[in-house]
């Protein structure tokens, strides 16, 4: 089965401003998403062309924190609506709230494109990482609150497995909490099996947008850690360029082997994360505040996504981290490993650690501390 990358149709029906990523967005296959849902920051990235927005625990406690007078009397008020609701059924009601705050915002472009593009993320419990029948029942669910939402599932070994049930089903996947070629390619391949599925019974998958994530800067984040943690000594200047091998060579085996979910870029540490991937038929996820440090910049708009990294930056990490050979190999991790690969544990870890907090910011709006001031 072919690549149907090619095929993803473009949104013309949104403005673009002249700025680099404007022009990154208007000259090349490049997409650009932004990486919240708040819609401040999304009208912003929609104002040059992006054509799509994610979310993760992280990104709406973030957003709760930028309005949380709004967000505590939102939990007020639905609390009173529902109550029996608990602590985590509010928690997820503000998640869906922010969600479809933002996601019609994205409807324009997802209309022009035939639902290629205008996606709006939402992900999965994380604490669901292990659970095939609560991940999936979440993904259905998400799913059926609007009709350009795409649901983020981990590429633990059992959220691969959900990829592919959930793609039959009709859900638009974009796989999360992936850093290496290895999950990468596991979760593109549950996708088109999915979709072959799909295509066997006669069901559409023309307007479907599937995605693939690599969290290059998560990578680049633990080899940088495991530097200082094991006394490494390697070349400094290698280490920006180890998202990026790993997400070049993402691309280059998805063309190989004619996957046709679409490879995505995320977790913006530097502009090498963008600019080395601009012409590439990919998506690039970016914070607002990366977003307008780019368009800020004089980084020369040119296709650079099938220049190949150094090959002595290659060999170097490949010399020192043999976590970096786990990523870049396509058979350097086992599915029974992804969950302790080391980025995979950090990532996990850290959202877990941000959907209890959002499950804090809950329980102070409904049970307020009476040892502190009350805010503003």
């Amino acid at each position: 089965m072919g690549s149907a990358t090619g095929t993803i149709g473009r949104s013309t029906s949104l403005p673009l401003a002249d700025s680099p990523l404007g022009r990154t967005i208007a000259t090349t296959p490049t997409d650009v998403w932004n990486d919240s849902c708040s819609v401040p920051e999304l009208e912003y990235a929609i104002s040059y062309g992006a054509v799509g927005a994610t979310a993760n625990p992280t990104i709406v406690t973030d957003v709760w924190k930028q309005e949380p007078a709004y967000w505590r009397e939102r939990v007020m008020s639905i609390a009173e609506e529902r109550p029996d609701a608990t602590e985590v059924d509010l928690a997820w009601a503000i998640v869906e709230e922010m969600s479809l705050r933002a996601a019609p915002l994205l409807r324009p472009a997802f209309d022009a494109s035939g639902g290629r593009q205008g996606r709006l993320s939402m992900q999965t419990d994380p604490t669901f990482f292990r659970s095939f029948d609560r991940m999936l029942a979440q993904g259905e669910h998400f799913a059926a609150l609007a009709p350009n939402i795409i649901v983020k599932f981990p590429a633990t070994s059992v959220g691969v497995r959900v990829m592919e049930e959930a793609t039959y089903r009709g859900v638009n996947v974009n796989a999360t909490v992936s850093f290496s070629v290895p999950q990468a390619l596991a979760a593109g391949g549950a996708v088109e099996r999915g979709l072959e599925r799909r295509e066997a019974e006669g069901l559409r998958v023309d307007d479907m947008g599937p995605v693939i994530t690599v969290m290059m800067g998560r990578l680049e984040d633990w080899l940088r850690a495991q530097a200082e943690r094991d006394g490494i000594v390697s070349d400094p200047s290698a280490f920006p360029w180890s998202g990026v091998a790993v997400f070049k060579r993402t691309v280059e085996e998805f063309r190989r082997r004619g996957l046709r979910a679409r490879p995505l870029a995320a977790a913006i540490r530097h502009h090498l994360h963008w600019s080395e991937l601009i012409g590439g038929d990919v998506i690039i996820t970016m914070p607002a505040a990366w977003q307008r440090r780019f368009n800020d910049s004089d980084v020369e708009i040119r296709p650079r996504m099938d220049d190949p990294v150094d090959p002595a930056i290659v060999d170097d990490l490949r010399r020192h981290f043999p976590d970096f050979v786990r990523a870049y190999e396509p058979d350097g991790l086992r599915p029974d490993e992804f969950d302790s690969f080391a980025p995979s544990a950090r990532t996990l870890r850290a959202f877990i650690g941000s959907y209890h907090d959002l499950l804090h910011q809950v329980t102070d709006a409904l049970v307020p501390n009476p040892d502190l001031k009350p805010p503003a």
